[in-house]
């Protein structure tokens, strides 16, 4: 394929992988969004291998069918509510790619049209650095974030004394690293800031808590991003250089747009967490009294409603009642009573989770709605239908010596009626206890969410 050609190509590719993000921004035409980002890939992947220099189209052949059988198997037998680990899995790979692709270019410049071994070209050392260092840590970042996810450690936070001046020493390092191997292209120098930045990725992410995966999460992708552009810089790969930087960018902008939605210091996160309490502990008011009730109960109330909004969270997702809840909801509006949906930014695991577990149950786009569009309307409303969120409703966000002070939430506590499913009193990620448990109009439903659900709908 000439060199125009292939330009043409890649243009048009880029142009998808616009479109797809523009398509991604909203639940009605992100099916769109989806196909225009697969025509793109398709196009970059036909373009890059008809490449004159392309060799070795049997490995790459065996590489394809073996990559694409595994994620065959995955897509078609991963559930809806482990997609949060899935994404930060898929970000690990990205990572340990570029790093992979960085090392075989110190070892076979040649290969690459940089220059040869000793006399790699300085331009490319430097992407070579930094698509390494960043790789790294997306890498093992990922890896600490999906074992979170997973329940395979602790999602709480750990820290230790003087946690971020070793991290700060270490970042020190890597960039020293960076300038020893770009001025003498070193071996020893990119395997020390390979591993260092290994070391990084895992240090600043394992101080960050449940609470705040989803910006973890975004960030992560973000990272897996720039990761990509940096090596497409090593690889004279215009479409892996355009696709990197609008995942970078983008992701970098949900990730601020996360912690506006949390309270939380863009900054602070990206440094690990740095000025984050060590410990949220549950402020233990397990003394007060609490009103609980049966599916009866809710039945009977929600019957007698003119509306209802439910507010969704990572309880429902465990309990995969998305469907079920679809059902309450129709069972409801065949009753005259008007439904909708709340879903707080933050809410589950990562952005978009709860939109994502909803859309999986047809639940229709026009009856679901984002904080600031529905906030107002707690207030006038005679039910709020919670279903496992939890810190995202806590009313102690409007303290200011609260943990969690500041973080925009929904003010389900000014509804005539709050029903709170949920299977004990235990604090949400942020660890602190929730007094919308205790408040007079709150009748707390202790159960699995699913089951829970399923016996309401029976009721009405």
């Amino acid at each position: 394929m000439s060199a125009n050609l292939s330009a043409i190509a890649y243009l048009v590719a880029a142009v998808c992988f616009i479109l797809a993000l523009k398509g991604l921004s909203s639940p009605t035409s992100a099916r769109n969004g989806n196909l225009f980002g697969i025509a793109g890939m398709a196009i970059a992947v036909v373009t890059t291998l008809a490449q004159p220099s392309m060799s070795g189209f049997g490995l790459i052949v065996i590489a394809m069918v073996i990559g694409g059988a595994i994620g065959a198997v995955i897509a078609l037998r991963i559930q809806m509510t482990a997609m949060p680990q899935l994404v930060a899995a898929f970000h690990s790979l990205v990572g340990m790619a570029a790093v992979l692709v960085a090392a075989a270019a110190l070892y076979a410049p040649e290969s690459y049209g940089i220059g040869a071994v000793g006399a790699i070209k300085t331009a490319s050392r430097i992407e070579m650095s930094l698509g390494v260092v960043i790789g790294a840590i997306t890498f093992t970042g990922s890896v600490i974030a999906f074992a979170k996810l997973q329940a395979l450690m602790s999602g709480a936070p750990v820290v230790f004394p003087g946690q971020h001046l070793v991290n700060l020493l270490v970042g020190i390092v890597i960039i020293a690293m960076i300038v020893w191997f770009v001025r003498t292209e070193s071996y020893t120098a990119f395997w020390l800031m390979t591993a260092l930045a290994f070391a990084i990725g895992i240090m600043i992410i394992i101080p960050i808590g449940g609470a705040d995966m989803p910006v973890v999460i975004s960030m992560l992708n973000s990272y897996s991003g720039w990761a990509a552009a940096g090596i497409g810089f090593t690889l004279q790969n215009t479409a892996l250089i355009i696709v990197g930087a609008l995942v970078g960018a983008s992701g970098a902008i949900l990730s601020y747009i996360m912690c506006r939605a949390m309270n939380r210091s863009f900054i602070s996160v990206i440094l690990g967490g740095f000025g984050a309490e060590a410990d949220a502990s549950s402020t233990g008011r397990t003394d007060k009294t609490v009103k609980s009730g049966s599916a009866d109960d809710a039945a009977f109330i929600m019957s007698n409603a003119e509306s209802v909004i439910v507010v969704p969270g990572y309880g429902m997702a465990v309990a995969q009642a998305q469907h079920a809840l679809r059902d309450m909801a129709d069972t409801l509006k065949e009753q005259g009573v008007k439904v909708t949906y709340a879903i707080h930014p933050v809410a589950g695991r990562m952005p978009g989770h709860m939109n994502v577990l909803l859309a999986e149950a047809n639940v229709p786009y026009d009856e679901v709605f984002e904080l600031e569009e529905i906030n107002s309307d707690f207030a006038n409303t005679d039910v709020a239908f919670v279903i496992g969120a939890n810190d995202v409703t806590n009313p102690a966000a409007r303290d200011p010596g609260s943990p969690i002070a500041g973080m925009p939430i929904l003010e389900v506590d000014k509804a005539r009626t709050v029903l709170f499913v949920k299977r004990s009193l235990s604090p949400g990620y942020a660890g602190i206890d929730n007094d919308l448990f205790y408040q007079d109009n709150t009748m707390m439903l202790f159960a699995d969410a699913k089951q829970m659900v399923e016996d309401v709908v029976k009721s009405i």
